[in-house]
C-alpha cells in the first residue's frame, strides 16, 4: 500500500465471526456458534447463551465492509469475536478453532488487500503452542493477534508467558488486549455493568499486570493495543505511581514509576466523550491513540471519527488518530 495513507480512515477495532467457524460448517461441534437474524435483530447463539448485543453485520464480509462505507471507513483491522479464543478448551481443540479463524482471516486480506488487515487469535493457555502459531500467522500475512484480558484466570504477566512475550516482540506483531466478559464477576451482572465496568475493569488489571510484572520494561519493542482508551488505567496512573513511591511490592519488579511503561502502550479511541479522548491524548502523546469502533456491538460507535472531530484536535493530531498512527504501527507504509 502506497499512497494516501496519511488521509486515510482504518478502524482498528471491528470484530468478525468467519462463515468458517460457524455451525453449519461442522453441525456435529456443538460448541460452534449460531448467527440468526429475527425480525431485523441478529442474535449470536453460543454454548447456552443467546446474544443480541451484535447490532450489525457480523458473519459476511462483503456486508460489514457495506457497513464500513456507510461509517466512513476506508481500512478495517478485523480480528475474531475475542469469546471465539477458546482458552477453556483443551489446547488442541483450540488450536484447531483458531487456525480455522486464523486461515479465513489471511483468505480476506488476500481478496481484499485495500480494505481488509487482520489480527489472528492463538491458544495461550499452551504458550509453545501459542508462539508456533503465532509465528505461522504472521508468515502469513496477518499483522498479530488478538489475546484475552487473562487465560483462565491468569493474567499476561505471569512468568509462563514470558516466551510468548518475547516472540511478539521479536516478530513485530502487534498484540491486542480485549476483554473477556467483564472478568465473569458475579457482582456485575445486573444492569449491564458486566459490559460498561467490567470490560474496561478486565483491560486495567491486564495492562497493570503487564506494567508490575516487567513485562513491558522488559520488552520495550512490545506493540500492545489497549481496547476501550486503555480502561481505567490511564486515569489510575497517580495512583499507581504513589503506591510505586510509598509499596515495596509496586516497584519490586519495575525500575521506574509505572507510568513510564503505560505510555509505551497504544489505546484505542473508544471513550464515548470527547473530553475523555482529548485527556487521554494529552497523557499518551498523539502518536499513541489510533481509531476504533468495537464493530458491530451495541456499546460500539457507529461512526467513530465524528468522535475524533468533535474533540477539536488540530488537524495534524486529528489525521494521526483517524488512520496515520494505525498504517505506521501495521507497516502499511512500505
Amino acid at each position: 500500500m502506497k499512497g494516501g495513507l496519511e488521509n486515510m480512515i482504518i478502524d482498528v477495532h471491528a470484530h468478525i465471526i468467519v462463515p468458517e467457524i460457524l455451525r453449519e460448517a461442522a453441525p456435529g461441534e456443538a460448541w460452534r456458534p449460531r448467527v440468526v437474524w429475527e425480525g431485523g435483530q441478529q442474535f449470536v447463539e453460543y454454548g447456552e447463551k443467546r446474544i443480541g448485543s451484535a447490532k450489525r453485520e457480523f458473519v459476511r464480509p462483503e456486508v460489514i465492509l457495506d457497513e464500513m462505507d456507510t461509517a466512513g471507513i476506508d481500512l478495517v483491522l478485523l480480528c475474531p469475536w475475542v469469546s471465539l479464543v477458546r482458552y477453556g478448551a483443551p489446547a488442541d481443540e483450540c488450536l484447531a478453532a483458531c487456525q480455522i479463524q486464523n486461515d479465513s482471516l489471511a483468505a480476506l486480506m488476500r481478496k481484499h488487500p485495500r480494505r481488509i488487515v487482520g489480527l489472528g487469535v492463538v491458544p495461550l493457555q499452551d504458550v509453545a503452542l501459542a508462539i508456533a502459531e503465532l509465528e505461522r500467522i504472521m508468515k502469513a500475512g496477518l499483522k498479530g493477534i488478538e489475546i484475552g484480558t487473562n487465560v483462565n484466570g491468569e493474567y499476561p504477566g505471569e512468568t509462563r508467558f514470558r516466551p510468548f512475550w518475547e516472540a511478539c516482540e521479536a516478530l513485530g506483531a502487534l498484540v491486542f488486549v480485549h476483554p473477556l466478559e467483564g472478568g465473569g464477576r458475579p457482582e456485575l451482572r445486573d444492569y449491564y455493568m458486566w459490559n460498561v465496568i467490567g470490560n474496561p475493569i478486565e483491560t486495567t488489571i491486564a495492562a497493570a499486570h503487564l506494567i508490575l510484572s516487567g513485562v513491558m520494561q522488559a520488552h520495550p519493542r512490545l506493540k500492545v493495543l489497549l481496547a476501550h482508551g486503555g480502561g481505567a488505567l490511564p486515569y489510575l496512573r497517580g495512583r499507581l505511581d504513589r503506591g510505586f513511591r510509598t509499596r515495596p511490592e509496586i516497584g519490586k519488579l519495575i525500575a521506574q514509576p509505572p507510568t513510564a511503561y503505560l505510555k509505551c502502550f497504544y489505546f484505542d479511541s473508544i471513550t464515548h466523550d470527547p473530553a475523555v479522548l482529548r485527556g487521554l491524548v494529552e497523557f499518551a502523546g498523539k502518536d499513541r491513540i489510533l481509531l476504533g469502533s468495537d464493530y458491530p456491538f451495541d456499546m460500539g460507535d457507529e461512526k467513530p471519527s465524528e468522535l475524533v472531530r468533535a474533540a477539536g484536535f488540530e488537524s495534524d493530531v486529528e489525521a494521526r488518530i483517524l488512520g496515520g498512527n494505525a498504517a505506521r504501527l501495521l507497516g502499511l507504509e512500505a
